[in-house]
């Protein structure tokens, strides 16, 4: 189970000062950044785009999510062992947070999370055959303003990582999905430094920041058919991963209504001293300004 997992997980997992964590919540960029993350740290290793892993390989099969395969490839050769985890940053092993270690943590702004989460769940196997419709949606919406969540409230998770940023940002690298959306160069040349593998001049002068871009752009992966096809995970398809990936398009799903209840999340962030830099809010469903 996956409990069982997370447990050990937390009571054996020894990080390495050589780690890198990629932290998230679902549906807030993980798959792009699982991509971007491999590709930057071995891009010398595969410098024929056309040869890349990624081609063949789910990015979740390159870098292994932790609580689930806890003891596979915790003990490789490679270096930097490239990990991704969905646990809040409370509940991560205490060799996590004592090691020298570097974690990237990716936000995204919660109507969007929301509307994609409700898209994922009803690809899973369990939810064959359901159509997602707006009294669904309410229903999820619902437990989702309340926290009641496997990995607990949207704003616990985030700001958990967020206030550990500014706390030390030698240790976690706090990115929003808007902003590498919008300055996908600007984030990745971010990511590199943060994780000890900075672009060369002549990499930045060249288009190898391009092709990394490029490759791993939300349309370049869904195509690939190593994502149309299969299962990295057993309760869902990887074509599950790949829908829209657009930033707003929680403005063609949810009313007024459902869109203030989440706001109002937002409202709680801002008590606690955090603000979206890159997300403003768009129109609802009705086009009525927020």
């Amino acid at each position: 189970m996956i409990s069982e997992t997370a447990i050990s997980f937390q009571n054996n997992f020894q990080a390495q000062d050589t780690d890198v964590i990629l932290a998230s919540l679902p549906k807030t960029g993980t798959t792009w950044l699982k991509s971007l993350l491999f590709s930057v740290v071995n891009r010398k290793k595969y410098c024929d785009v056309s040869q890349h892993p990624l081609h063949s390989i789910n990015p979740h099969e390159l870098i292994d999510h932790l609580e689930l395969e806890v003891n596979k490839n915790c003990h490789g050769n490679d270096l930097p062992r490239l990990f991704g985890t969905h646990m809040p940053y409370s509940t991560l092993p205490e060799s996590i947070k004592t090691s020298k270690c570097r974690i990237i943590y990716v936000s995204r702004n919660p109507l969007d999370n929301f509307v994609s989460l409700c898209h994922f769940w009803s690809k899973f196997e369990l939810n064959k055959g359901m159509k997602l419709d707006e009294k669904i949606m309410e229903e999820h919406l619902d437990k989702y303003c309340k926290g009641i969540f496997p990995l607990g409230p949207y704003e616990d998770h985030l700001l958990g990582y967020w206030k550990e940023s500014m706390q030390n940002s030698n240790k976690v690298l706090f990115l929003e999905y808007e902003g590498l959306k919008k300055e996908p160069k600007d984030h990745l040349k971010r990511l590199a430094e943060f994780v000890g593998c900075p672009f060369s001049r002549e990499e930045e002068k060249g288009n190898v920041i391009d092709e990394i871009i490029e490759l791993c752009s939300f349309k370049s992966l869904k195509e690939m058919e190593v994502n149309k096809s299969g299962k990295c995970f057993p309760w869902f398809e990887n074509k599950a991963l790949f829908r829209k990936g657009e930033v707003g398009d929680w403005t063609n799903y949810l009313t007024p209504l459902m869109a203030k209840r989440i706001n109002e999340m937002q409202e709680r962030l801002k008590e606690a001293g955090f603000c979206f830099t890159y997300y403003h809010n768009l129109r609802a469903k009705d086009n009525s300004v927020l």
